[in-house]
């Protein structure tokens, strides 16, 4: 039997089954104790599914659909499968004037540290570069940041503090896709990095260095030696970076500027130094 001939629900009416999958637009805490989350728009869910990440739900509208998502209908293999009302699919859709054609509900991953080094090496030769956000306000910045990490090559990217969650809809869609990509890990603060990374050095013998983005760092970004295994932390898009990370950093790096700005966006300035990352790096192949 094929997947597209399973069991299918047909939801007419905001019932439970819907109101669930309703929470996980706005609710982390209703995405976390369900362990998942939706992923809406074509390209994320083509690189979802590339990626093989576990499909709690598959829902679509009650309408012919295109040969894409026909295709993906028949094939995906999913928990639970959903005809919805056009009404009801928009919501979830996040545009009220239109229905999407399908949405997934997937699988959270464990916010576990060890998956930013094993994505490391699946994705490039080149030594770990792990990006931190720390205490990020705007879930649209996360996805941002997270892009740019896929797009130049990082590792990872971790979420510390009291901080937007990453699998909030917006910021899935802000990352274009790289969500869905590029492994991204939430943890309480600097302290499980620090100690996670001092694990490390003692079990790989490997010399990590942490460096933190600052505009009033005291190194030139293009002075400093990107290529071997980084640890970038990015600070909050308001206060910046923390005293305790400040202290745990290497050195403080800032980026050189003209014009009247007395500083950059957060995920922009960390966009910048995962650029030069990569020139460094290109460099060495």
């Amino acid at each position: 039997m094929s997947a597209g001939q399973d069991r299918v629900l047909r939801i007419r009416s905001r019932n439970a089954t819907f109101q669930q999958w309703h929470s996980l637009l706005g609710n982390r805490t209703k995405r976390n104790r369900h362990r998942e989350f939706l992923v809406q728009g074509v390209r994320p869910l083509t690189l979802a599914l590339e990626h093989g990440w576990p499909v709690h739900a598959l829902l679509r509208r009650d309408q012919d659909l295109s040969s894409w998502a026909e295709g993906v209908w028949d094939s995906v293999v999913a928990d639970q499968r959903a005809v919805l009302a056009e009404e009801l699919l928009a919501e979830l859709g996040g545009k009220e004037e239109s229905a999407p054609e399908l949405l997934a509900v997937v699988e959270l991953p464990r916010d576990d540290l060890d998956r930013l080094l094993g994505a490391a090496a699946q994705r490039s030769s080149q030594p770990p570069l792990i990006t931190v956000f720390d205490r990020p306000g705007s879930p649209g910045n996360i996805g941002t940041l997270v892009r740019s990490v896929d797009a130049f090559g990082g590792s990872g990217v971790v979420v510390t503090g009291h901080a937007s969650d990453p699998y909030d809809p917006r910021c899935v869609r802000a990352s274009t896709g790289s969500m869905l990509t590029v492994p991204v890990v939430r943890v309480p603060s600097h302290a499980e990095v620090l100690a996670w990374l001092e694990g490390r050095r003692e079990r790989d013998g490997v010399p990590w260095q942490v460096l933190g983005l600052d505009e009033g760092g005291d190194s030139v970004l293009r002075e400093t030696d990107l290529t071997g295994p980084t640890v970038l932390v990015v600070g909050n898009e308001t206060r910046g970076l923390t005293r305790a990370w400040r202290e745990a950093c290497d050195a403080v790096v800032s980026i050189p500027m003209v014009g009247a700005a007395s500083s950059l966006n957060a995920a922009v300035a960390g966009s910048v130094v995962l650029h030069e990352a990569l020139q460094q790096r290109g460099s060495q192949t």
